[in-house]
């Protein structure tokens, strides 16, 4: 079986900044890691190739700094990896993204099954994973908890709905997305790291993946973020800290006593 993982390096949540005159993130000067949710893909992909003969392939789509992630996805034992990442691709929607992504799939598949995490956590959007599926043409099951049953030909899985659970039987290939529910992601050993940090991951880009300009990056993009603006607080805040402190509890109180009054009228008479 030959397995697809598709990974992202994302910022760090509490780093995160918008450029406001492009709409796009500066991943420059921000601490990056592994996109959470993409750690359960690429465990179940690990899992399935210790039940049954399998070779896992990551991707990732990025700067050059991303093959980091891509380093940490072969220390807990993905078999290969490739970073693609050109400064055509910059500022890539979903779409131009699954674009990239599924050329270069098609490039290395056929692929059995492709794992992919549930969304990144600096978009949100979930969309990537399914939009790859479109365009390979392969069934797509995003959601993903359980992986119940998989063979070389088809694979069970249980996928959450806002009603409960749904039981799935699907021909191979197909995509999946996970959520975290799906599996605990392993650590990686000392010696698999140390073989990651001597490992060069091959960089693909616009020209290998036989891409035209027009259909990457911001030009590729039909989506656009028009305005980035942070949000601004109207209120006024009043401090009362030492000294001062008791005199801010009388405030405090003094503004809650009408409201606690109200209320306390409104359950007497409820009472009578």
């Amino acid at each position: 079986m030959k397995i697809a993982v598709l990974v992202k390096q994302v910022p760090d949540t509490d780093l995160v900044k918008l450029d406001p005159e492009t709409g796009t993130m500066i991943r420059e000067d921000s601490g990056n890691i592994i996109n959470p949710l993409d750690l359960h893909a690429i465990e179940a992909s690990l899992r399935i190739k210790e039940s049954m003969e399998a070779t896992i392939i990551a991707f990732s789509m990025g700067p050059p700094a991303a093959e980091e992630a891509l380093k940490e996805a072969i220390a807990m034992g993905i078999d290969n990896a490739y970073l693609i990442s050109d400064r055509r691709f910059a500022g890539a929607d979903t779409l131009a993204t699954a674009t990239v992504l599924s050329k270069a799939l098609k490039k290395f598949g056929p692929f059995d099954l492709i794992l992919a995490g549930e969304k990144a956590v600096d978009g949100e959007t979930g969309q990537v994973g399914p939009e790859i599926g479109a365009l390979l043409g392969v069934p797509v099951f995003s959601y993903i908890s359980k992986i119940i049953e998989i063979t070389d030909h088809h694979i069970v899985v249980e996928r959450e709905v806002e009603d409960g659970k749904e039981i799935w039987k699907s021909d191979l290939p197909s995509l999946l997305t996970l959520t975290k529910e799906v599996n605990e992601p392993r650590l990686p050993t000392l010696n698999m790291k140390k073989k990651a940090r001597r490992l060069e991951i091959e960089t693909l880009g616009c020209d290998f993946l036989e891409l035209s300009d027009t259909n990457v990056g911001l030009k590729g993009s039909p989506t656009r973020v028009v305005k980035v603006s942070t949000p601004k607080i109207a209120r006024d805040a009043v401090i009362y800290e030492g000294k001062e402190l008791e005199k801010g509890i009388r405030k405090v109180i003094e503004l809650l006593r009408p409201y606690l009054e109200e209320n306390h009228e409104e359950a007497h008479m409820g009472n009578s």
